[in-house]
């Protein structure tokens, strides 16, 4: 079953072959985390791979201030920020916590990192996921400079359906750049 659900995440960002789908799925260990649950803490040893199989979970650091802000949400059937843009000397650099129950597929990253070396495929889909973060990032960072807030929260309604109804709005308001009296607010408007 484990395959499968490797096999849609991985052709909704680059078509690959089943025989590319095993080389994955043999690395791949399943992993349930309770809502709540952290995955990985800032400073942790941290080199796996994650697939969100089912749940949702963000990744969030710590402002001086102890307030959580969120710098992405990761919702089932999506691929976690990749080793290589999240870790420094196989340490974390962020904190990456479950908002509710989530399994997630673990794969060792320098394992994951031969299999690209070494499977043509398995290298451009490597490549597509490290393309979409970078996008992503850059999207974020353009929507926070120039949007306002209300078109802020469109937006994530737009790429996240129903997230609201699913999480702690604190996690949005922080996502969002605004308050969560200001995500209250827009709420009520929109």
């Amino acid at each position: 079953m484990m395959q499968k659900e490797i096999q849609s995440i991985v052709n909704a960002v680059s078509a690959t072959s089943e025989t590319a789908i095993e080389k994955i799925v043999t690395l791949a260990e399943s992993i349930h985390y309770e809502k709540g649950e952290l995955i990985t803490t800032v400073g942790m040893k941290n080199h796996h791979e994650y697939f969100v199989l089912d749940g949702i979970c963000h990744s969030y650091l710590s402002s001086p201030e102890g307030e959580n802000i969120t710098i992405s949400f990761f919702m089932s059937e999506s691929i976690i920020s990749p080793s290589t843009t999240r870790n420094q000397l196989g340490h974390s650099l962020i904190n990456i916590k479950a908002l509710t129950a989530v399994t997630v597929v673990a794969i060792n990253a320098t394992e994951f990192e031969k299999l690209m070396i070494d499977d043509l495929e398995i290298r451009e889909f490597g490549n597509s996921v490290l393309r979409n973060e970078l996008l992503e990032k850059v999207q974020k960072e353009i929507s926070l400079a120039s949007y306002k807030a209300k078109d802020r929260l469109l937006l994530l309604r737009k790429k996240f359906p129903m997230l609201e109804n699913k999480i702690p709005h604190a996690a949005i308001a922080s996502y969002l750049g605004i308050t969560t009296i200001s995500l209250s607010r827009l709420r009520t408007q929109s």
